[in-house]
């Protein structure tokens, strides 16, 4: 008797029933789109034409200041060190601030740039000379005001975990160019990861070859992805062979999706042994590249992974999600103050992401590939008062009420400035965006439907802009 009709002989009623064709769970799974495809990760169309082929999301952990980078506020500068007015704490809720803090103007100098007169920092000179290709939006506003759930938020469309990552529906709903490649990868500098850790890139309710693949730029460009010792390659696919008949197996018996997904993943990982290091290996750029991003192959840098990002978008990867840590500038220490740290994390990034958007303009990839810059919230117009304590350094608490975004390429409009807040840049006076616009707006770029695009899930249609329809496109920033 073979392996298979032994197995079946010792079925329960309860086994048959999931697994036979006319049961309602499987006609259930059935539906689902990933279950119902032999090749999850394989191209799928749009629901209309898209403007972007590929996602690059440049996301700054900790929250940058929008008043010491992009929102300059002469007001503020005339009432630096004035106590914080009353009206503007009552009923507030703040991560550190206690007490009467003082209000803080900025160290640093703007100046308007480009055709645009885009209002730029000191700080980011290098991108000055990028401005008019951007569309930036200081007129962000968020529910959250701590690291981890405004992460999540913004990232997977809820503040609780379990919610699915934006780079997993994109692939899910697009798939990708490249199948010897993951559809998402994930790029860390800053030597730590995000408050909200790697729930920021994973599939949630969908299924797991949708999760991001987060690489590395020194040691195995995967972890474990690199047969074992004593393994040849040969023995590697005879052993796949050998799992995927036993996973087909299952999931014949079970109607488990995530059988065919775990199947996917390993052949992928099979795929990439090959391809990865290849895409990885930034060291075969030309130095003229380098000198422009300001890389050095083997290091671990902001730099790196934005030329790594341009490599894996023109290999057909669907979305680069790099995470940049150290941008949470409270000011209790000097490694926190945004006199001190501020202008190093600022020249960290500012010469490479400029590079990113200039190169991929000059290899005709910006108008396919949509940029988008910005953190997880904003900083207060306050000096943050720890405890009520004022300290000799300088900075500023978390602040939903007012950030600044910026997207580039992929169907944007370059030149934009949409938006405003007021004289001391605590509120959004002027075409307020939440996180759910903007997921609205990158799903509308990419040629998915926001509202109609779906997974089912527990009797429910989830979807990354929630269960109501307050997303809105931000027609605004689109060419």
């Amino acid at each position: 008797m073979s392996i298979r009709n032994e197995f079946a002989q010792y079925q329960t009623r309860r086994h048959f029933l999931q697994g036979c064709q006319l049961g309602l769970g499987s006609m259930y799974l059935g539906s689902l789109r990933a279950a119902s495809s032999d090749h999850s990760l394989a191209r799928k169309q749009p629901h209309y034409p898209s403007k972007a082929k590929s996602v690059i999301y440049l996301h700054m952990a900790g929250g940058p200041s929008q008043l010491e980078l992009f929102d300059p506020k002469p007001e503020l500068q005339k009432h630096s060190g004035a106590d914080c007015p009353q009206h503007l704490l009552e009923g507030k809720r703040f991560a550190f601030i206690k007490g009467v803090p003082q209000m803080l103007g900025t160290p640093y100098e703007f100046q308007r740039v480009g055709q645009s007169g885009t209002w730029v920092s000191e700080l980011l000179p290098h991108f000055s000379n990028v401005a008019d290709e951007t569309a930036i939006i200081r007129s962000m506003t968020t529910e959250e005001f701590n690291h981890a759930p405004a992460q999540l938020l913004l990232q997977t469309g809820s503040a609780r975990l379990g919610g699915a990552s934006m780079g997993a529906w994109a692939t899910y709903g697009l798939g990708t160019e490249n199948q010897d490649l993951p559809g998402f990868v994930v790029l860390v500098s800053g030597n730590k990861t995000p408050s909200a850790g790697k729930s920021l890139w994973g599939s949630g309710f969908l299924p797991s070859v949708y999760q991001g693949v987060q690489c590395r730029t020194q040691g195995d460009p995967v972890l474990f992805l690199s047969n074992p010792e004593g393994m040849s390659r040969s023995l590697r696919r005879s052993t796949l062979d050998a799992l995927g008949d036993l996973n087909r197996m299952q999931q014949e018996s079970s109607g488990d999706p995530d059988t065919l997904s775990r199947i996917e993943q390993y052949e992928l990982a099979y795929r990439m042994q090959t391809s990865v290091p290849d895409v990885m290996d930034i060291s075969k750029e030309p130095d003229s590249v380098h000198s422009l991003y300001g890389t050095e192959p083997g290091k671990l840098s902001f730099a790196n992974n934005c030329l790594l990002a341009r490599r894996l978008v023109e290999s057909g990867v669907r979305f680069v999600q790099l995470y940049d840590w150290g941008w949470d500038h409270h000011g209790n220490a000097r490694r926190t103050d945004i006199r001190y740290d501020l202008p190093d994390r600022a020249r960290d990034i500012d010469r490479p992401t400029a590079a990113l958007i200039a190169d991929l303009k000059q290899r005709g990839l910006l108008d396919q590939t949509l940029i988008i810059w910005g953190g997880e919230f904003g900083r207060t117009p306050m000096r943050e008062n720890r405890q009520g304590d004022k300290t000799e350094y300088y900075g500023r608490d978390h602040h939903p009420f007012a950030f600044t975004m910026w997207m580039a390429g992929g169907g944007t409009k370059g030149g934009v400035n949409l938006g405003s807040t007021d004289d001391i840049g605590y509120y959004v006076d002027e075409d307020p965006v939440t996180p759910r616009d903007l997921q609205a707006t990158m799903l509308h770029l990419l040629g998915l439907d926001p509202y109609e695009f779906h997974y089912p899930h527990q009797g429910l249609k989830e979807r990354l802009i929630g269960p109501t329809d307050e997303g809105r496109i931000v027609q605004q920033v689109l060419a």
